[in-house]
């Protein structure tokens, strides 16, 4: 008798474990993809076309590790088609939250609707989108790129407040249909505009890359030979633009003012030597918000619907200053 209890004894615990075991699917969902606790992050970055795309990236990817976030990275190439393959992809992994730096403005409804209806949060970071759903993100984490625009704008106001003469002006915009080309073109139009005297010549696209913002330099320099100022919607196109107008004999900084946005490593060198003479700050050291943020909203936590970065400008002896403790 006592062993045929011992054994119904055994048989029993033996089913309860079997059976517990076997429940792991019918417990709470671990996070999405990452497993136990850890949150997860699908992140796509528009690429590395720049030197300031190259320092966000790397704030983001260290920045995930610090804060044990588990990171999925998507570089888009500069193609939207490339970041909606990639969110849909993010989706099916079921991460816990969505960041991306949108390619361009428009074009997103549809994959964000998806994203959505997976209860998945989505993070706008660096670029807006111009859905008018804001219900399709949670928040923008970035610059104000009309305001840098504004910015520029006003040191070129003030450097020709005593000049009567006509300010030819050629503009070097960042990729066609996006936030920071839109904006920055806008915030610098609206302030130059208030004087006549300052005539934007020429603008076209240099897709924010230094070999472009060359390319498109020496065709502005052999169309319009009297060219005052450049205005470039980055660092990188403003350096590219230098080697263009250094070719053509001219002296950048003296023959052709120049203004760029950024204060990447680079351009704040060339801005020290004398090359560039204004530069508008724009950070790419958004890691460590964006992992907040991200913490934030995959618990459920209400966050601002915008947060903006501190950025300042730089003068030549600023840049100076600034150049030994720069980190990107």
């Amino acid at each position: 008798m006592l062993k045929r209890m011992s054994a119904l004894l055994l048989v029993g615990a033996t089913v309860m474990t079997m059976a517990a075991c076997g429940s792991g699917g019918s417990g709470p969902a671990s996070s999405g993809g990452g497993g136990g606790d850890t949150l997860t992050m699908g992140f796509s970055q528009v690429g590395a076309e720049s030197g300031w795309r190259t320092a966000n990236t790397k704030s983001v990817q260290d920045s995930a590790k610090a804060a044990g976030i588990e990171l999925k990275f998507s570089d888009a190439q500069q193609k939207q088609e490339n970041q909606i393959k990639a969110i849909r992809s993010f989706i099916q992994q079921k991460v816990d939250v969505i960041a991306f730096s949108p390619v361009v403005e428009s074009g997103w409804d549809t994959v964000l609707k998806e994203a959505k209806n997976a209860n998945i949060p989505v993070i706008l970071t660096d670029r807006a989108v111009d859905s008018a759903d804001t219900s399709l993100y949670k928040t923008f984490l970035g610059s104000d790129f009309v305001a840098e625009g504004k910015k520029a704008g006003q040191w070129l106001v003030e450097e020709y407040k005593d000049s009567t003469e006509t300010v030819n002006i050629v503009e070097l915009q960042g990729t066609t249909g996006s936030a920071p080309a839109n904006d920055r073109k806008a915030g610098f139009a609206e302030v130059i505009g208030a004087d006549p005297k300052f005539k934007v010549i020429a603008s076209q696209t240099g897709d924010f890359t230094r070999a472009k913002g060359k390319e498109v330099m020496e065709a502005f320099l052999k169309s319009n030979p009297d060219i005052d100022v450049l205005y470039a919607h980055n660092d990188d196109m403003g350096l590219g633009a230098i080697e263009a107008i250094e070719g053509a004999g001219k002296v950048p900084g003296k023959d052709i003012k120049i203004i760029t946005v950024d204060a990447v490593k680079d351009g704040m060198q060339a801005l020290a030597d004398g090359k560039i003479n204004y530069i508008v700050e724009c950070s790419p050291l958004l890691g460590p918000q964006l992992m907040d943020l991200a913490k934030k909203v995959a618990a459920g936590e209400q966050v601002p619907t915008r947060v903006e970065t501190e950025e300042t400008t730089f003068t030549q002896e600023q840049a100076k200053q600034a150049l030994p403790s720069r980190q990107y």
